[in-house]
């Protein structure tokens, strides 16, 4: 008698950092985790070169703050948009100070070691396996599970493949997009750049910070990555010819004024067509969307990698309850109602700095200096991190739906390395007593951490949202905040439990 065949609890299909993340911290979770990924080794060139602050906080819930430190800078002076005589008209913020986050807000970084550092955490964990060089041809699900069919690329067999759940981080042409039938909603940009990247072989007088030269003559993005690696962006404009602006002379002499060809090796030169799209549809059953799959956003604010990742954290922490703790899988339909409105946001913003970035009108570019032109420059954040509606308390005025921030504690550590990867309900002295039986039952049930003697600074910010409690999700999210035992009885509700 044929043995029964295997289901996996969740099977991933591409193994970029979206899809490397989220089996690190399903890993974490004890959970049984596929990956499939098309590719024999990680590719070698620059990609993704920035992330910010929250996403380190990911990677330190996948225990490998320490590992991606070793390999990222931080972005001290942020981001500086500066017309054609020189002018700095906006300057998005930077600081290495402990942020929010516990770290500082932005990092530089070369992807390829990223990825290398998340694959590596991969080996922590016996119930993930990988992979490589396999490539989903088709994709079926019933009411109990969904079934891949995997072709190896590299003696053309194939093979059913069974999980739970199946996250297609599978990038912008997602074949598992494809078959959940997701509508993709243009968002309004959609502009071809050259990418250019460099590694000096000696040290040049350029700016330590990025820059967006907002020319109308010729828009540009100069980026200082990490090490010795240097990138450009450059528009491609109407007339240009695209074979001759890849060859090397051309590439040299548009960046002429900050680096010559004996002052740095080539790394990579391709036009780019920047998106700006969103999924409408990010599950359907058994499928999920993560990543590329679901979103694109140009990349003026470094935010599309960033995205994936959120997503990951977002969705971890979900597959967990439900595969582990038997939370319903209605829990799954709140991963993009949560997700979706923040990352439109962050779209949006990015396609009103193209707009400024990309002004080649001269007319259109003078008016919009004369409009920046102040004492001081423009000094901006990343819009609110404000998740749609979701697994939290929605009565207005709290900060719920908000990260909750990450000091460093009495003892030393980071908040997050004494909560771990739970639920958190901490109360000022006293306060968690007026929640009733059945409410201390729910967090037991839930697996969450109690604590009700916070440190210093857990406690101010406790007095500062004049509140006696609050409860966090396992991805730092706020559920909500409790002034009574009544409202830490009902903001306990939003807990995903088993029946």
């Amino acid at each position: 008698m044929a043995e029964p065949a295997r289901v996996h609890d969740v099977a991933i299909v591409g193994l970029g950092p979206t899809g490397a993340t989220l089996a690190n911290l399903l890993g974490a979770a004890g959970l049984s985790v596929l990956v499939l990924e098309k590719e024999g080794d990680i590719f070698p060139l620059p990609r993704a070169i920035h992330f910010d602050g929250e996403v380190l906080r990911i990677l330190q819930a996948a225990g490998l703050r320490e590992p991606a430190l070793a390999i990222a800078r931080a972005g001290e002076q942020g981001m500086h948009f500066v017309n054609a005589a020189g002018e700095t008209m906006l300057i998005r913020g930077g600081t290495a100070a402990l942020g929010p986050h516990g770290c500082a807000n932005n990092y530089y970084f070369h992807q390829p070691e990223l990825e290398a550092v998340l694959r590596a955490g991969l080996a922590r964990y016996p119930g993930v396996q990988l992979r490589l060089r396999h490539e989903v041809v088709g994709v079926a699900q019933d009411e109990d599970a969904a079934t891949l069919t995997v072709r190896n690329l590299d003696d053309g067999q194939t093979a059913a493949v069974h999980a739970r759940f199946v996250v297609g981080c599978d990038g912008a042409r997602s074949p598992v997009r494809r078959h959940i039938g997701s509508r993709m909603v243009d968002l309004g940009l959609k502009q071809p750049w050259l990418v250019f990247d460099v590694v000096l072989e000696e040290d040049v007088a350029l700016p330590t910070h990025t820059v967006q030269h907002c020319d109308p003559a010729r828009p540009m993005t100069y980026c200082n990555v990490v090490g010795r690696r240097r990138r450009w962006e450059i528009m491609v404009l109407p007339d240009d010819d695209r074979d001759a602006m890849v060859q090397p002379a051309a590439l040299w002499r548009m960046v002429a004024p900050w680096v010559r060809p004996d002052q740095a090796r080539l790394e990579r030169a391709a036009i780019y067509t920047f998106h700006s799209v969103i999924a409408e549809g990010w599950r359907r059953g058994h499928l999920l969307l993560a990543g590329d799959a679901c979103h694109q956003t140009p990349p003026f604010l470094g935010q599309g990698m960033c995205a994936g990742l959120r997503d990951a954290a977002n969705l971890a922490w979900k597959l967990e309850a439900v595969l582990k703790h038997g939370a319903p899988p209605a829990l799954l339909d709140s991963y993009e109602s949560e997700r979706a409105p923040h990352v439109r946001a962050l779209i949006e913003m990015a396609v009103r700095l193209g707009n400024i970035i990309q002004t080649t009108d001269p007319e259109l570019a003078a008016q919009r200096d004369a409009r920046f032109r102040t004492a001081q420059p423009e000094i901006f954040e990343l819009p609110p991190q404000l998740l749609g509606a979701g697994a939290f308390d929605t009565a207005p005025g709290t900060p719920a739906g908000r990260p909750f921030p990450q000091p460093r504690l009495d003892d030393g550590r980071l908040l997050d390395e004494l909560l771990g990867r739970r639920s958190a309900v901490i109360g000022r002295a006293g306060a968690l007593a007026a929640a009733a039986p059945a409410t201390a039952e729910r967090w037991r049930r839930a697996g969450a951490i109690v604590i009700d003697r916070p440190d210093t600074l857990l406690d101010r910010w406790l007095q500062a949202h004049e509140a006696q409690a609050v409860i966090l999700r396992p991805d730092r999210y706020i559920v909500g905040v409790a002034r009574t035992g009544t409202d830490l009885d009902r903001i306990s509700q939003y807990l995903p439990v088993g029946p």
